[in-house]
């Protein structure tokens, strides 16, 4: 149950994430949705991916609090979460149906005609702000990956001793999490924004499904070995996916004239419905490997990097039987469940020339596999 620990450090937190929030940066946009709106983002993310650590760890050094508060308030700040998680998501649905005085924030918004538990589920609006901060973003990146992030930190530290597996495995999480950040307005691109709604699924999720299940590993691990050679897989899993997305990125940025892999990329020009709008499709790099590589190395650095020192070869699975096993089976369901997703969104929004990218790039995850 919640308690008034646990009210304070969400507070906390949700405070500083709010001042971090206001910090300018470069303005970018995310795609033109169905409805003709374009979110805006200040480009801030690693402003908070350095502050916001920073900040944590100093006032644990000040005597503020334990490094180890994140596990030792850990039931009653998710309790609070899904409490406080379940009427957010009730306003938000409020919200999207300019009931209660609330009105929508842009024209993606409304209901699903499916009923009130459909409309609850999915959300009711697209892209919903809240005195000027953009909900999906701010629950999304700033408290629930940030809660990740820091999570392998503050569990270590519970054990009160130097172990080198927990120690690994915090600072393998945190070097993902930091490419996170950077990549942050490119996440703002991705299908989790620009089609689910900010609903239960979307933002109950983040707020609670992500604390509890994507920490369950590092909650119960134990020290196993070879250390080294898994931190090293699960690192290069990192930069796999970081290149990924970052030549993807860029391509986009720059109209398609960044080289890729030192080469003139090649590109299919694809036109969709909206004001006869083009856009480019990058089959060049881990593009032209597979149409959803950066899932297989997400995959790679999630399940090695993180999962391994409790459940992928050691003491874990023999402690907790099955259990840390469940967040390496549900992130793969979740990818490539969100990869079909994205094939058949695709699929709808470019016809003929995302027909062209799937002949030329035949696979959806793992070459020669699937």
């Amino acid at each position: 149950m919640p308690d008034a620990k646990a009210a304070v450090l969400l507070t906390a937190f949700s405070g500083l994430a709010l001042l971090i929030y206001a910090i300018p940066g470069p303005v970018k946009f995310g795609p033109i949705s169905d409805r003709g709106a374009r979110p805006a983002y200040a480009d801030n993310a690693m402003w908070h991916c350095v502050l916001f650590p920073l900040v944590f760890v100093l006032g644990a050094a000040a005597g503020l609090y334990p490094l180890s508060v994140l596990y030792d308030h850990f039931g009653a700040t998710v309790g609070l979460l899904n409490f406080g998680g379940l009427a957010f998501c009730a306003l938000l649905y409020a919200k999207g149906l300019s009931r209660l005085g609330l009105r929508p924030s842009g024209p993606d918004a409304g209901s699903s005609g499916k009923g009130l538990l459909f409309d609850y589920y999915w959300g009711t609006e697209l892209y919903p702000q809240l005195g000027g901060v953009d909900v999906k973003r701010f629950v999304n990146c700033r408290i629930s990956m940030t809660y990740w992030m820091l999570a392998g930190v503050s569990f270590a530290a519970a054990h009160g001793r130097l172990d080198p597996g927990l120690v690994l495995c915090a600072a393998s999480q945190f070097v993902y999490l930091v490419k996170f950040f950077y990549w942050e307005i490119g996440y703002m691109r991705s299908i989790d924004i620009i089609t689910d709604r900010a609903g239960f699924y979307e933002t109950w999720g983040c707020l609670v499904w992500v604390p509890s299940i994507y920490t369950l590993h590092t909650r119960s691990m134990r020290s196993g070995s070879p250390l080294g050679a898994i931190f090293a897989v699960g690192l290069l899993g990192v930069a796999f996916n970081f290149e990924a997305d970052l030549q993807r990125q860029r391509f986009r940025e720059t109209g398609g004239a960044a080289l890729v892999w030192g080469r003139k990329p090649i590109a299919i020009e694809a036109e969709y419905h909206l004001a006869r709008h083009t856009s480019l499709l990058l089959v060049s790099g881990w593009w032209g490997v597979a149409r959803h590589a950066q899932y297989l190395f997400e995959l790679t650095a999630e399940i090695c990097q993180q999962a391994a020192w409790s459940w992928g070869l050691l003491a874990g699975v023999g402690t907790h039987g099955a259990l840390p096993l469940f967040y390496a089976a549900f992130l793969t369901v979740l990818l490539v469940h969100r990869a079909i997703r994205d094939e058949e969104k695709c699929s709808l929004k470019y016809g003929a020339a995302y027909a062209k990218y799937k002949a030329m790039v035949p696979y959806k995850i793992v070459p020669y596999v699937f």
